[in-house]
């Protein structure tokens, strides 16, 4: 690929991301990306000097790894001061469920429904995040809900997101699963835009947890996303795999690798340590209601 078309593709994706990483060619002005140097320009003072290669790079591939690895682009996101522990655990108080009693300090929370939209099961969806990541939420219109429920710090690429498994039914008990079952159900996660933008996928660990009576399966995985740039992006996650209601529900967390090592490890894996997932037994019809009345 030419590196002229390379760049701008790279562009658009971390405009589409966050505004503070795009830039606009000026009108007398062309962009120029040399290999053999480390920064990238644009002639006539196009103002791009200063940033580095590798961190330009960085940057793209926080971009793509964001944009593949959920839904938020396509609804709008909330900041974490929206929501709150006090206000998940009062959310699930109404349910007559346990709060969430394993947040750390510094984080927000969530609780809220999967699934007002007649298209789909619902389902109650709880878990903790950090205060500085923002929320996405499924999106209702006349057809059903589309999307899903999902946090993150999108522009470095750092993200948790629901998931409801495809063509699975209720498991009586998770942990008695083997690890087959729990990589197709990642696979099936991470590759929800086609299955040409992951190889190399591989399951680390899995351990079992019970909270509150709920069986829950932990587990560690890595891959490697393939991006429309030609990219190659090693990724580190981790998930937490459970069933409720009549399927089995999943919440994955991720980060480009080196930010996993260096960063991220200990806050993905507090996020999905917190995660709970309910239905059975709840009756919903009051969410669902106030979800119709829109229409």
């Amino acid at each position: 690929m030419a590196p002229s078309s390379l760049l701008s593709m790279a562009c658009t994706s971390l405009a589409i991301v966050s505004p503070s990483f795009a830039f606009v060619l000026p009108q007398t002005g062309t962009a120029k990306c040399d290999p053999s140097k480390t920064s990238l320009t644009v002639s006539n003072d196009g103002g791009i000097s200063g940033t580095t290669r590798r961190g330009f790079m960085d940057n793209v591939a926080s971009a793509t790894a964001a944009i593949a690895g959920g839904s938020f682009l396509l609804t709008a996101p909330s900041p974490a001061i929206a929501y709150g522990l006090n206000k998940a655990n009062d959310k699930l108080a109404s349910y007559g469920l346990p709060g969430l009693s394993n947040v750390p300090n510094g984080y927000s929370a969530l609780a809220e429904i999967y699934g007002k939209g007649a298209n789909r099961s619902p389902l109650l969806v709880a878990f903790g995040f950090p205060l500085d990541w923002v929320v996405t939420l499924p999106s209702q219109d006349v057809n059903g809900e589309d999307g899903t429920i999902q946090a993150g710090e999108y522009a470095k690429g750092d993200t948790a997101t629901f998931f409801v498994v495809p063509n699975e039914s209720k498991v009586e008990n998770i942990q008695e699963k083997d690890k087959e079952f729990f990589k197709s159900a990642l696979i099936a996660a991470i590759s929800q835009k086609g299955s040409n933008i992951y190889q190399d996928f591989k399951i680390i660990k899995a351990e079992p947890i019970t909270v509150d009576k709920a069986k829950y399966m932990l587990v560690d995985f890595k891959y490697t996303l393939l991006t429309g740039a030609g990219f190659e992006v090693e990724r580190r996650g981790v998930a937490s795999i459970t069933s409720a209601g009549d399927g089995v529900q999943l919440l994955w967390a991720a980060s480009i690798a080196a930010r996993f090592k260096n960063k991220t490890e200990g806050q993905l894996r507090n996020i999905i340590q917190s995660f709970r997932c309910y239905a059975d037994g709840l009756n919903f019809s009051a969410d669902l209601r106030a979800a119709v009345a829109d229409f």
